[in-house]
């Protein structure tokens, strides 16, 4: 089993070792001893490089791309972006891990445990998950919901013990020593040794993680939404310099959205609201007027159709028209007195409508699936109202008139 060095020493970024093996397919080489982290426990993997002298003594710089966990025998895994050579077994290897990368992950995994305790802490809320991405952290609360009030509570008490700069220490107990110790929460699988993470008179959890050596460098947390998950409430956060270039972005696109409405970043909000009060005044108005025009056309249409057999029968194609106005014509045709009417619209989703006044002996359901059957389109609707599409206006004109040939 590969020695992790990371387990006792979170800042150790190069360090030296020696080739156990080299999977020919896969390119993973595994090492006697890493500081390279592999995914796992919602924590994402190192990256970095490796040096290392092959067989045919050429001396190689690898890149580490990936880092994963045999999970038979416990080995860590350097998935290299690069084509692997043979290497000798023993050969020595320096290995240097992107300091960068793991400052963050520390970051983020340490701000972890903080927001987790301060959660249970203040409302008993357990963390059933946690899951580190490129951008963003979540924690998943057992709990059915989470009050704003509550929301900035726990962030503002993770944020006092980031500020008292709380030592973070390892230690490692016997699962039975670390339940009378009062760890938040022990692993179900069976250990002989659990590391805990200490962060002083606030938390003690199991963790195989690489964290920060007091709480000061976490640097700051910021929570960033909530959202109801099958398990119970998702927190979004983000901590240290992740959490400075996020608040830097947010308030860049608000800074843009100000100056969009000419305004100051505080009054975005009223100014958008305004904006969507003055779009939906306006659509109502829009609704209306299409609503008049639809009226108006209806009762032009119906003093120039002609009878047939009781009732009228109106046949129009409208190329500058959408489904919506068609669909709302239709409706005006058939509740104005007893009418068929058979109507299409062009634009950018060519269909034809087709209804009847309740009551009338035609099926308007059927006949639409009888006409896109034909058409090799979709559609199909009521007895006394359907709608299908059709490839463009030259089909809609043709589906129409066929229409009113079986209408008779």
């Amino acid at each position: 089993m590969t020695d992790r060095l990371y387990y006792t020493d979170s800042f150790l970024q190069q360090f030296d070792a020696h080739v156990v093996r080299v999977d020919g397919e896969t390119g993973a080489i595994t090492l006697d001893r890493s500081a390279f982290y592999p995914t796992s426990g919602g924590q994402l993997f190192d990256t970095g490089w490796l040096d290392v002298t092959g067989a045919s003594g050429i001396e190689m710089h690898l890149r580490v791309k990936d880092v994963a966990e045999d999970g038979c025998t416990g080995d860590v895994l350097h998935l290299v972006a690069e084509h692997v050579p043979a290497l000798p077994t023993g050969a020595a290897v320096r290995g240097a891990i992107d300091a960068e990368r793991r400052r963050d992950h520390m970051q983020q995994h340490s701000g972890q445990h903080v927001l987790s305790a301060a959660f249970e802490r203040l409302y008993g809320f357990v963390t059933v998950s946690f899951h580190m991405g490129d951008e963003s952290c979540t924690i998943d609360l057992a709990t059915a919901k989470l009050s704003p009030k509550q929301i900035e509570a726990a962030e503002c008490l993770a944020n006092e013990i980031i500020a008292e700069d709380r030592g973070v220490e390892i230690r490692f107990a016997t699962p039975q020593e670390a339940r009378d110790m009062g760890v938040r929460k022990i692993p179900l699988a069976e250990r002989e040794k659990l590391r805990l993470i200490d962060i002083q008179e606030f938390d003690l959890n199991a963790c195989g993680g690489t964290h920060v050596r007091s709480t000061g460098q976490i640097g700051g947390l910021l929570l960033r939404k909530t959202e109801k998950v099958k398990q119970g409430v998702r927190v979004e956060f983000v901590c240290g310099l992740r959490a400075v270039r996020t608040a830097r972005r947010d308030f860049q696109t608000l800074a843009d959205a100000a100056a969009l409405f000419s305004t100051h970043t505080g009054e975005v909000p009223q100014q958008v609201q305004k904006a969507l009060d003055e779009i939906r005044a306006g659509q109502k108005a829009q609704h209306r007027l299409v609503e008049e025009v639809a009226e108006l056309l209806a009762e032009r249409l119906l003093g120039s159709a002609k009878d047939r057999s009781g009732h009228k029968l109106v046949v129009q194609f409208l190329p500058e028209r959408d489904l919506g106005f068609v669909k709302m014509l239709a409706q005006k045709l058939t509740r104005a007195g007893k009418a068929v009417a058979l109507l299409g619209c062009g634009g950018s989703q060519p269909s034809v409508v087709f209804a009847q006044t309740p009551g009338l002996p035609h099926d308007m359901g059927a006949l639409m699936r009888q006409t896109v059957e034909r058409l090799g389109t979709r559609g199909g609707g009521a007895r006394d109202m359907s709608q299908g599409g059709v490839a463009d206006a030259a089909s809609a004109e043709q589906a129409l008139c066929e229409a009113a040939n079986e209408i008779g």
